[in-house]
């Protein structure tokens, strides 16, 4: 069975085994009747086997719909807040002196010279202080009148490259409300990214950081000719001249301290309608050039709607911990879902997100374990490093733990797989990995790529708590769907959420039909408000992936292929192995022979081996096999090289034929054990001594592969291993 394959492996005494199996029953059998009384699971178990979206018609292809929603769509949180401003107005004057956004004080800042003569720079952080409902509206109503004060006009783009923090949602909150279309760029896009859009959508001011004004914008400003105004969200910089004539810096202080002071007089303040677009948001150039993506307001507020239904219980006691890239849909949306419902929104970074991330100083604290978050977002990226770490130091154990922790595992596995809890492993064995995410969290949103089920049911085991997974796009306005909490199964993303519907369009030439039996299959198509209004400046992809039908129902080709499970759950496509995959018809390669290979299943089969940091496959449609590029564990690898005698630096042992002879092995075994056919498990591959972050332009600031990106940088290895056909 999957729950079987997922069970970790132990060296107990068959004996023994057979003992604590029958101390295990007699548990089970004495709890189980005082946990169906009092745990309240029973609903939960009822909720989960319920059917929770249903075909509108018995027509094949017919959308689907979330049973809460099948008469009609939801597309507003509250009555009469059809725009963002509104929605913020609500929630302000409902939560008014209630914290909203915290930000943690800088202590100390050290730089930590390593073995390696490299520098690091290290700090040391305070408690978290916090703005309220009512500060953060004053802050956001003073910049909003400042850039009116520098000619800022209603309907006219303005772009933030920024950081997530604090002052970014700020200056978000002051665009929706003076109706000024906010330009989302990523702040690990690379220079002509950045240029290609600021000069799109010809914005004349741009919100951003010293840190990046010096080290990003100081370089291409000059590239941008219609660029007038740079406001920088922390301070003064220290040095000026190097901007050309014409370019005024200022600070974010300053514009609010300007429009303090400005006299509106009776003039009249131009207020958004839901049909104006609130966000231009640059996608993260996975697939070339960034895309400007026009977000309405309409579009976030349906959007967000659709994400709070799923989340039970939401309000002024949840703390969730923003650290993604804000100009991501899954960040910015996860933020406006919590923002209106009283939640508070302490920020971090991916550097200071636990207690050893990069920049916290050894014996200080990170940023979960001050805050205590009880939701948090995250990219499978990051889930699978969590799970990497904690497995690497689960075999670091003597052998009584690890046996012990093993055991707790497969029980647990065992028992969450029928509905059940267990209080008693929570407390005793898995509180301490808890508490890498501060011991609160009681639900995790996961999204942004697919998540495999191994990790998944990891994340439930060790952090006791659901992951609900979801599925969406930026073109969606980051809806989709979401797994419900009470849903333990893996490897789908759940029903349609209550704002949109979902229908499958058959794809013939990879033989998937909306007819299929058991379950219907095909492209993904999503309908709702919140299907974005299209691309910026880009009529024709705009007409590709946009069409409306009869009813006037907007509908999103997402070029995603899934599947309707009997309950009304989709599963992004899954194969004969025990991951949940994204097949992308971009993602398909037909061999030379004729077979699909998903390249994203391939990465999902090998990407969770201790051996691999990160992993892209590649093929090619002249050939027959399958390639793939392997950063490497340089722990894991160096002890391999140990093992089979290979002496040499860390370059010699990744440019090693050998070595990458013995890592293949490894990825063939890992492959077969995960049911993979034979002409999808990689016959050559490329090791890389370095590793891919979004700063070498090879992944994106979600971890998702740069597959364009990834093949022009490794293309002499792609010609070395396509060079000969393999024997």
């Amino acid at each position: 069975s999957r729950v079987a394959k997922m069970k970790l492996k132990h060296n107990i005494n068959p004996i023994l085994l057979q003992f604590i199996n029958l101390i295990i029953l007699v548990y089970s059998f004495v709890t189980y009747i005082p946990w169906y009384l009092f745990s309240g699971s029973r609903e939960a178990i009822a909720k989960a086997k319920q059917v929770k979206a249903r075909p509108v018609n018995n027509k094949p292809g017919g959308a689907y719909r979330s049973v809460n929603s099948l008469h009609c769509l939801a597309s507003v949180l509250y009555p009469g807040c059809d725009t963002l401003d509104k929605v913020f107005k609500y929630a302000k004057t409902k939560f008014k002196d209630k914290k909203l956004l915290g930000t943690r004080e800088v202590l100390k800042e050290e730089d930590e010279i390593q073995p390696s003569g490299k520098v690091f720079k290290k700090v040391i952080l305070g408690k978290y202080t916090w703005l309220s409902y009512e500060d953060v509206y004053i802050k956001a109503v003073n910049f909003g009148k400042g850039l009116a004060v520098l000619g800022q006009q209603p309907k006219t783009n303005i772009a933030i490259f920024c950081e997530t923090r604090a002052e970014w949602m700020i200056a978000a909150q002051a665009c929706f409300m003076y109706n000024y279309q906010l330009v989302t760029l990523y702040a690990t896009l690379g220079g002509p990214a950045i240029v290609h859009g600021l000069n799109e959508t010809e914005v004349t001011t741009i919100i951003t950081s010293k840190e990046l004004m010096q080290t990003k914008l100081k370089e291409i400003v000059s590239q941008v000719p219609l660029l007038r105004h740079i406001i920088t969200v922390d301070g003064k910089p220290t040095t000026w001249s190097e901007f050309p004539k014409g370019v005024i810096v200022h600070t974010m202080a300053s514009v609010q301290a300007m429009g303090a002071k400005a006299d509106t007089g009776n003039k009249q303040q131009a207020r958004p309608v839901p049909s104006d677009i609130a966000v231009i948001m640059y996608t993260s150039g996975s697939t070339g050039v960034p895309k400007g993506v026009m977000i309405s307001h309409c579009n976030i507020i349906a959007g967000i709607t659709g994400m709070a239904e799923r989340i039970p219980n939401l309000g002024e006691k949840d703390i969730y911990i923003g650290y993604l890239p804000l100009a991501h849909v899954l960040e910015l949306s996860a933020e406006l879902v919590c923002l209106s419902h009283g939640c508070r929104i302490g920020y971090s970074s991916p550097q200071t997100l636990a207690d050893q991330s990069s920049k916290i100083k050894k014996g200080s604290k990170g940023d979960v374990t001050t805050l205590k978050p009880t939701l948090m977002a995250a990219v499978p990226e990051i889930m699978d490093r969590i799970y990497k770490n904690v497995m690497n130091k689960v075999n670091e154990m003597t052998s009584f733990q690890r046996n012990l922790f093993i055991l707790a595992y497969n029980y647990k596995m065992e028992q969450i797989s029928k509905g059940y809890s267990t209080p008693l492993c929570d407390s005793l064995i898995f509180r301490k990995v808890r508490m890498l995410l501060g011991g609160k969290i009681r639900v995790l949103l996961c999204g942004g790529a697919p998540l495999s089920a191994a990790t998944q049911r990891f994340m439930n085991i060790c952090f006791c708590c659901p992951v609900g997974q979801g599925y969406g796009l930026t073109e969606s306005a980051g809806a989709g769907t979401i797994t419900e909490v009470w849903d333990y199964t893996t490897g789908r993303v759940g029903a349609p959420l209550v704002c949109c519907e979902i229908k499958l369009m058959n794809w013939e030439e990879g033989g998937y039909y909306n007819t299929d039996k058991p379950y219907p299959r095909g492209e993904i198509l999503i309908g709702g408000q919140n299907v974005t209004v299209g691309y910026y400046k880009n009529e024709v992809r705009t007409k590709k992936d946009f069409t409306v039908d009869e009813n006037g129902q907007r509908w999103l080709h997402t070029g995603d292929i899934g599947e309707f499970q009997q309950d009304g759950c989709l599963k992004i496509i899954v194969f004969d192995s025990f991951f949940s995959l994204i097949d992308r018809k971009k993602d398909l390669v037909k061999l030379q022979a004729g077979e699909y290979v998903s390249l994203g299943k391939v990465e999902a089969a090998l990407k969770n081996l201790p051996l691999v940091d990160n992993i892209c496959a590649y093929a090619s449609s002249f050939h027959s096999y399958v390639i793939g590029f392997v950063v490497p564990n340089q722990k894991e690898l160096a002890e391999l090289a140990r093992k089979k005698g290979f002496k040499g630096t860390w370059e010699e042992i990744c440019n090693s034929p050998e070595m990458e002879k013995e890592v293949l092995k490894v990825l063939a075994e890992a492959a077969m054990a995960a049911n993979l056919e034979k002409f999808e498990i990689p016959v050559k591959i490329r090791l890389s001594p370095d590793p891919w972050t979004p700063e070498t332009g090879l992944v994106t600031d979600a971890f998702k592969l740069k597959r364009k990106e990834l093949t022009a940088y490794y293309q002499t290895d792609i010609d070395r291993m396509y060079g000969k056909n393999v024997k």
